[in-house]
């Protein structure tokens, strides 16, 4: 058998490699990890990257594009301007005055028994407000009566007498001479009988002055003297005082500028209405009307006292109280009325906000007078604009706003400015 022949140029087969070729290295599949690592982390930075990019682009193109927003609607209260009539009134500082006060004092001598009031009461005329004893009275008129009671006898007899003398004279029985006498003698008994008349006229007013009566109405003030003690006719306290307060007067005093207008008025005959306000000239105390003025100006101050009158039928009024007095002089009629909170003012003038039929404001310049209370007469806007009261703040020519309605049921929302 032939053995096979071996071909001696090949070159022998390198163990170590075939060994190498069957077996792949060790770190090579480790490598292939690292590798993916890296591309996720350089993947994720290039996302991140891209993600600021992509957001500095969208700032940039929103801070180009962006507008300013329109600002936001102001809420407001609203009224509005009315035609109407307005009174101009002189305002003065008044006090209270009662029409009479009277000091009551007693009449005559003697103790005082009853006192038939009560302090601050109201009393009508002739009412019987304190007892004196009478009983002295009483026995000085019943002296007074006996008097002439026994002088007219006499007197009555020396009639008798003169009729007898003159029958006799006329028969020539006495002289003439008999009959004068008898003549002056029923003269003076006649005389005598005046006279004693006179005093008993004087003894029934006095014990009748042991009554004091009230000489006007009015209301009594407080008890100056108490039952019992000793009163005079001499004594300058009185025993009370009186004061009439229905009806009751205002004094006050206005510039002497204001007297030819208020003269004129009264010259027509016209009533000049006067009312009185409290302290704060918020609340109205009661009404009446001027009565006169003083008849002279008071040099020192430049000023008039007028003087007004009350009925004071809900005694409001009370004496020496002071009082805010308003006299109406004056009545405007047909000028527009807008509420005073509506007027603002700065360095030019007075002017309001009137709101525009697309919801906006425009400030208009006014001019401003006569005031009565809550509403003041403007030129410069037109009956039945709309007038913005409040949120001057914020407010100025062509802000947008939005008219609130106020919280008593709409009555701040396009209230009427009318007096």
């Amino acid at each position: 058998m032939d053995e096979p022949i071996l071909d001696q140029t090949a070159p022998a087969p390198d163990l170590d490699q075939t060994e190498k070729s069957s077996h792949p290295p060790e770190g090579r599949g480790s490598s292939r990890k690292s590798v993916r690592w890296v591309l996720l982390v350089l993947l994720l930075v290039g996302g991140v990257i891209a993600f600021f990019i992509f957001r500095y682009q969208e700032k940039g193109e929103a801070a180009t594009d962006k507008t300013p927003p329109s600002p936001a609607s102001v809420s407001i209260s609203t009224a509005i301007a009315e035609k109407g009539s307005i009174g101009v009134y002189i305002n003065a500082l008044g006090t209270v005055t009662p029409l009479s006060t009277v000091t009551v004092n007693s009449r005559v001598d003697g103790q005082l028994m009853s006192v038939n009031y009560r302090e601050g009461q109201m009393v009508g005329k002739g009412d019987v407000l304190v007892e004196i004893d009478p009983r002295p009275f009483q026995a000085a008129l019943t002296q007074a009566e006996g008097q002439l009671a026994r002088d007219k006898a006499l007197l009555e007899n020396a009639y008798i007498d003169l009729k007898r003398y003159q029958t006799a004279y006329a028969k020539y029985a006495i002289p003439k001479q008999q009959l004068d006498t008898q003549a002056a003698l029923v003269q003076q008994d006649e005389g005598i009988v005046k006279l004693d008349q006179g005093v008993l006229d004087n003894a029934r007013l006095q014990l009748a002055y042991c009554q004091v009566r009230s000489p006007i109405s009015g209301r009594v003030g407080l008890r100056l003297v108490d039952p019992g003690n000793i009163v005079h006719a001499t004594d300058t306290t009185g025993m009370l005082v009186i004061n009439q307060v229905q009806p009751i007067s205002v004094i006050f005093s206005v510039a002497e500028d204001y007297l030819p207008q208020i003269q004129q008025q009264l010259r027509r005959g016209n009533r000049l209405v006067v009312a009185a306000y409290d302290r704060a000239q918020q609340k109205k105390i009661s009404s009446g009307s001027l009565l006169t003025f003083d008849n002279q100006i008071d040099t020192t101050t430049g000023t008039v006292k007028l003087k007004a009158v009350f009925p004071n039928t809900d005694l409001a009024l009370f004496p020496n109280q002071f009082v805010n007095a308003r006299l109406l002089v004056n009545t405007q009629r047909g000028v527009v009325l807008v509420p005073n909170a509506a007027i603002q003012r700065n360095g030019q003038g007075a002017f309001v906000f009137v709101v525009q039929p697309d919801q906006t404001v425009a400030m208009r310049t006014v001019s401003a007078g006569t005031t009565d209370g809550n509403v003041t007469a403007v030129e410069g806007v037109n009956a039945g604009d709309t007038i913005a009261v409040d949120g001057f703040d914020k407010l100025q020519g062509g802000v947008k706003v939005l008219v609130r309605r106020a919280p008593d049921g709409g009555k701040g929302n396009g209230q009427r400015a009318t007096q």
